[in-house]
């Protein structure tokens, strides 16, 4: 088997595990468990949102369904029904955010026992479903998001500061809705699917407290405005008793279908962890001294070998670069694989984009790290720098696969000769 193969092998695993990943048939499904009333608010929220929300009303096709969809720019796929169709800003919040989140809560203000509203919730609601407690001006919540996000802290550290400013996080939304009845369908992105964590819990109960939230401020030295210091102490609801939930899809079915695609190719297939976390670096290392035990004989597998990993890892910005923590993951591997033969890995987000770039992720193989130096390309510097989007753009190592339509955290896929 020549190394292009396992490139276009890598892609082909990635890209059956995302389509049977997409929430369509999942939605359908849970909404058939539910005896929903003839008029239905419907909120989607997330970077799967649209792809939700369109299976929910063709579902539901005989119902009266108003309401409104806040995804990701260029996520939506055009009109649904009547709902109100709003792109906004991710992962940073903007103006659209507010404005899409304002328009949920005024269709969401005063209802009663008879009302319903349908809520889907999907990765990415976090940075798409905001708005600030009154006292906190929007730049500062950008300002600490940018600052959150760069910092290294895990996602759930994250939202747990998240939810401490905002009108709708840590349940405050399903507490906006009372006493109407919310049905929550959640599609997860979050390892080990704490629905807490997902989308910031807008109709979940929070489970920190403002000791848990200081300190995650003092483990990552944050800078934290005096203006959400003090809404830091805030109570947030601890008991929603008009929400009914159901979690459809995670990164155990996505790594379940990877794996089941490379047993069909061919591949003896090895599940390394559904539940990958930490520095994307410290991923690359896990995955290099794995792919190094298989070249030495001391991991027990037929070859060609698959090696699967899904979850989420962090970057600690200390650059000025661009690019993904898959991008990041991919790049480092390349250098620590570099010269190795018969080895590509393939790192991306199942939702199409990884970090602030239009790439889902990137794919490198033995010789991409010495090929970027013969282009007269420094790529260690570029590593460095979290530059990783230019460096493996040089070298055809970017993956693209415009937004999927599902959110389900991220794959990785080693194939090894």
């Amino acid at each position: 088997m020549h190394v292009n193969n396992l490139r276009s092998d890598a892609l082909e695993i990635f890209n059956y595990a995302v389509r049977n990943s997409l929430p369509d048939s999942a939605v359908e499904k849970a909404l058939s468990t539910w005896k929903l009333p003839q008029k239905i608010i419907l909120v989607a929220i997330g970077k799967a949102a649209w792809r939700m929300a369109h299976a929910a009303v063709t579902s539901l096709s005989d119902r009266e369904i108003s309401g409104a969809v806040i995804t990701k720019y260029g996520h939506s796929q055009g009109p649904i029904g009547k709902l109100q169709i709003f792109e906004a800003g991710h992962p940073i919040s903007d103006e659209n955010t507010i404005l899409g989140t304002k328009y949920v809560l005024e269709i969401t203000e005063s209802l009663t026992s008879a009302d319903c509203v349908l809520f889907l919730v999907s990765g990415g609601g976090s940075a798409l479903f905001e708005a600030p407690l009154s006292r906190i001006p929007i730049d500062e919540i950008v300002r600490l998001n940018k600052q959150l996000l760069e910092s290294g802290a895990k996602i759930n550290e994250v939202n747990a500061i998240r939810k401490r400013f905002s009108l709708v996080k840590g349940g405050r939304f399903a507490e906006h809705c009372k006493p109407a009845s919310i049905y929550q369908i959640i599609l997860s992105d979050v390892v080990g699917d704490d629905l807490s964590s997902i989308a910031s819990g807008p109709a979940i109960v929070d489970v920190s407290n403002a000791e848990n939230v200081k300190s995650i401020i003092r483990r990552y030295n944050l800078t934290i405005p005096d203006v959400i210091l003090q809404s830091i102490q805030s109570e947030m609801p601890k008991k929603l008793d008009n929400v009914k939930t159901l979690v459809t899809g995670s990164v155990r079915e996505l790594c379940k279908y990877a794996i089941n695609k490379a047993n069909e190719m061919g591949y003896d297939t090895h599940l390394l962890t559904d539940s990958l976390g930490g520095e994307a670096r410290d991923a690359s290392d896990m995955l290099y001294k794995q792919i190094k035990r298989i070249k030495e004989g001391m991991f027990v597998c037929e070859k060609p070998c698959a090696l699967i990993m899904g979850g989420e890892t962090t970057v600690t910005i200390r650059g000025s670069g661009m690019g993904g923590r898959s991008q990041e993951m991919a790049l480092y591997a390349a250098q620590l694989l570099s010269g190795c033969k018969g080895v590509t890995v393939l790192a991306a987000g199942s939702d199409g984009t990884d970090g602030p770039t239009d790439a889902a992720g990137g794919i490198i193989d033995g010789e991409t790290w010495e090929r970027l130096k013969q282009m007269n390309i420094n790529p260690k510097e570029m590593l460095d720098n979290n530059d990783s989007y230019n460096a493996l753009k040089k070298c055809s190592g970017l993956v693209f696969t415009g937004p999927t339509g599902t959110n389900v955290n991220d794959l990785v896929v080693a194939l090894v000769l």
